[in-house]
């Protein structure tokens, strides 16, 4: 019983895959490492440098190592920048993702767990999202994992195969020092990297309807992640019901200016974050309701708020002055 992780030699993915070992699953990684890195993926995991697109490589991989399960991470996850690249994006989540069900079904796999988005609500009528609340994606990235959890419905319909998709918003934090966030675009590392280059972080806004003037999401620790995807795979391979989709979340959310007044406290840097105008588009306040994952997948949010960024900023310092670029370097 054997479980590809697509994409697990990125920070999400690297994650998973140290849980799914740590659950006993055996695991093999495909990544292409435009955005991972190979020294993320634990010694003994097979790791197979090839992108999704790739068909003859997808088809190997699923024969060589016998798979029986598929836990579908590999993507395109930036979504102001797809708004710049729409090709782009749908040809990695889009195409890639066709290719790779399409090999699924042919060797006759039938357990599939899908990385969504909470991208896929878009701006919701409601600032807390439940999996009923309409999906209304707002950018290529949205759309393009709407789009992804479709194809598993259709697919579902037609052959019988078991599915579910997790929705999260904003994932911080470090399950361990030799796996972070390389993202250039995400807060956590921007702010790090800002404050031991010697600059000011900012804060985008602090005028809106939300207790302290900021914006207020979801933040969730990246192991509290892993291991909810871990419980949905377990749950395929035990045969018992499971929704299409779940939300991730916390239910209450954490503002921008708590997220800085913890990094202070944290990392010991006195600072005070400037002040920028509002960003065009950025709601005031959007989480999302956990309460059908804690039932099925025992999700809850382990680690605080401190955890969250110590864990990520004691990741960030190990790597020191070799902190890489994502792929940049193996």
């Amino acid at each position: 019983m054997t479980w590809l992780v697509t994409g697990g030699a990125g920070y999400i993915g690297a994650h998973v895959v140290r849980a799914l070992r740590g659950a006993g699953l055996d695991t093999v990684v495909i990544d292409d490492l435009s955005t991972g890195l190979a020294r993320f993926v634990p010694d003994g995991v097979p790791l197979v440098h090839a992108t999704l697109l790739d068909a003859d490589a997808v088809r190997s991989t699923l024969d060589t190592y016998g798979v029986s399960g598929v836990i579908h991470i590999a993507g395109y996850k930036y979504a102001g920048e797809s708004v710049q690249r729409p090709l782009h994006t749908y040809e990695q989540n889009v195409s890639a993702m066709v290719t790779l069900l399409a090999a699924t079904t042919a060797a006759g796999i039938d357990k599939v767990v899908f990385s969504s988005s909470a991208a896929t609500y878009g701006t919701p009528e409601t600032d807390v999202v439940d999996e009923g609340t309409a999906t209304r994606p707002e950018s290529p990235y949205g759309e393009s994992k709407l789009i992804g959890e479709w194809l598993l419905r259709d697919i579902g319909a037609a052959s019988g195969l078991r599915h579910t998709s997790l929705r999260y918003f904003n994932v911080v934090g470090s399950g361990s020092d030799d796996v972070f966030d390389v993202s250039p675009f995400n807060l956590f590392p921007k702010v790090f990297d800002m404050l031991l280059r010697g600059q000011t972080p900012r804060i985008n806004g602090a005028d809106y309807p939300t207790p302290d003037g900021t914006c207020v999401r979801d933040y969730v620790h990246v192991a509290d992640i892993a291991a909810a995807h871990v419980a949905a795979a377990r749950r395929l391979d035990a045969g018992q019901p499971i929704e299409r989709v779940y939300n991730l979340g916390s239910g209450s959310g954490t503002s921008v200016r708590e997220i800085m007044t913890a990094m202070r406290a944290v990392t010991g840097v006195d600072f005070e974050p400037e002040v920028a105008p509002r960003r065009p588009g950025d709601p005031a306040r959007i989480v999302a309701n956990g309460d059908l994952a804690a039932r099925d997948l025992d999700w809850r949010m382990r680690h605080s708020l401190t955890d969250m960024v110590a864990s990520a900023w004691s990741a960030r310092q190990a790597a020191g002055a070799s902190y890489p670029t994502a792929g940049t370097a193996p």
